[in-house]
């Protein structure tokens, strides 16, 4: 069953504000991705856009998802300059079909969803952009959806993105094979990472903390 979503959330946080992506953003993005020092290294296992026709079609992609009702995607902003350094959005958003007498009958929000697409500028990577991103992420999936699990899937080759993801509070519950395309156009694995209900307020004051440190 299809969740029903609200479109024009905005999740702000000290660092970063997420806004609804629009294809108004197509021109900032690309200029956040090619101003990387070597864009082909640092987005080797990542989609991202580098071209206007490569944002046009990104972008278009991620808003046919948001109409269908599977996902809600972000542009990541820098609060201290307005810069846009990114994008991530929810998808794979779920709500199921509870039975009648369940506390759960008649929800139309997701039960599940996934987070993902994420990928930050050159000048954000190592500041607090991602570790917020997913605070405020988390927070309203777990606070306002009330849903049991978020999931987090990264290339299996991506070390980098499972280190991030298990720092985080994430679980990993194994490797999915030939489970998605690939940003280099195979079939890749990808290495399956969780959190549910019961984890996220330890999750919750695990990023805190680490939003706290300098």
């Amino acid at each position: 069953m299809l969740a029903t979503i609200n479109a024009t959330v905005v999740l702000e946080g000290k660092h970063v504000r997420l806004e609804p992506l629009e294809m108004g953003h197509a021109d900032a993005l690309v200029e956040a991705v090619n101003a990387a020092v070597d864009p082909s290294s640092l987005y080797r296992w990542t989609q991202v856009p580098r071209t206007a026709a490569e944002a046009d079609q990104y972008i278009g992609a991620a808003l046919a998802m948001r109409d269908a009702g599977t996902a809600m995607p972000f542009v990541t902003i820098r609060k201290i300059d307005g810069a846009v350094v990114g994008s991530t959005r929810f998808f794979d958003m779920q709500t199921f079909v509870w039975p009648a007498g369940s506390p759960r009958h008649g929800r139309t929000v997701p039960d599940v969803c996934e987070i993902g697409y994420t990928w930050l500028a050159q000048s954000a990577i190592r500041t607090a952009a991602n570790t917020e991103s997913k605070f405020l992420m988390l927070s309203y999936a777990f606070e306002t959806w009330s849903v049991l699990r978020v999931c987090l899937h990264t290339d299996v080759r991506n070390l980098r993105s499972q280190v991030a993801s298990a720092r985080i509070g994430g679980v990993k519950e194994g490797v999915l094979r030939a489970h998605r395309m690939a940003s280099d156009g195979i079939a890749r694995d990808s290495a399956r990472f969780s959190i549910i209900g019961t984890e996220w307020p330890g999750v919750k004051q695990r990023l805190r903390r680490m939003l706290m440190q300098p």
